[in-house]
């Protein structure tokens, strides 16, 4: 058999064909002048790997999903998304905008499944991160209250409606909990990840100092008290400031600013 002109438009179809034919073998047909065997190799490799990356970003979302539904949806994946980056360390991000996207909703969808795919994501893009924590202009035994605390940029605070670190296959929680949960995730100098659940007050205190960076730790407190109404600001100026400790003890707090 004569294999296909490798120029000009031929060519081009011969391309179309032979990716539209590797994403999805049972939509497209197979293109004419490729030995089946060879072709097989392709299917299998390209979907393989796909399918691995996918697996280890989202480990929990496979655990808990069928072995029929999981390829499915990465069959799904893989044929339907156009990835804007050829990065397979960012697959995973590209999986959590196809599934907010226009992908078709499965009746085997879990109702967290959005967040719980973006949970797992974040451990791999703070391990994966470039971003080196500053050692100049902070001082890592300055006052908390006095200075401005500087958060590291590898702490991301974040908050969910599920309780998405408590996932797993004999929890699947259909309803959002009573509170949203609150949590920190963080890279150490030590370049492990880390997840610490915390609650609003703490997640509110990180806010304003990441928004605020000429606030001093005594005006945020101050300003967290105003907003809660409390009747005892002095207390939650003596919590708050445990908690500064505690957040720079594990490195979510570097210092603060000098």
């Amino acid at each position: 058999m004569t294999a296909p002109s490798h120029n000009g438009d031929n060519f081009q179809t011969l391309q179309y064909q032979f990716a539209a034919h590797v994403r999805n073998p049972e939509q497209n047909v197979q293109p004419e002048g490729i030995e089946d065997r060879r072709m097989n190799v392709y299917r299998e490799l390209f979907y393989n790997n796909v399918e691995g990356f996918l697996a280890g970003n989202f480990p929990v979302l496979k655990d808990i999903s069928s072995d029929e539904y999981w390829h499915r949806m990465v069959r799904d994946f893989f044929d339907k998304h156009r990835c804007h980056t050829p990065y397979f360390l960012e697959i995973g991000q590209e999986f959590i905008e196809y599934v907010n996207g226009d992908r078709v909703v499965d009746k085997e969808d879990q109702p967290f499944m959005a967040e719980l795919i973006h949970y797992e994501w974040v451990e791999l893009a703070l391990d994966s991160s470039e971003i080196e924590l500053p050692v100049e202009g902070v001082d890592p035994n300055g006052d908390l209250l006095a200075a401005h605390p500087v958060q590291s940029p590898l702490a991301w605070s974040l908050a969910y409606q599920y309780p998405v670190h408590c996932i797993r296959p004999d929890f699947l929680p259909q309803e959002p909990g009573d509170q949203p949960t609150y949590l920190i995730a963080y890279r150490d100098r030590q370049y492990d990840v880390r997840f610490m659940e915390t609650n609003p007050v703490t997640a509110r205190l990180l806010y304003l100092l990441s928004e605020s960076p000429e606030m001093t730790g005594l005006e945020a407190l101050q300003q967290i008290a105003t907003e809660m109404q409390h009747p005892a600001p002095e207390q939650v100026i003596a919590g708050g400031l445990e908690t500064l400790e505690q957040l720079r003890a594990s490195g979510v707090i570097l210092g603060t600013e000098v």
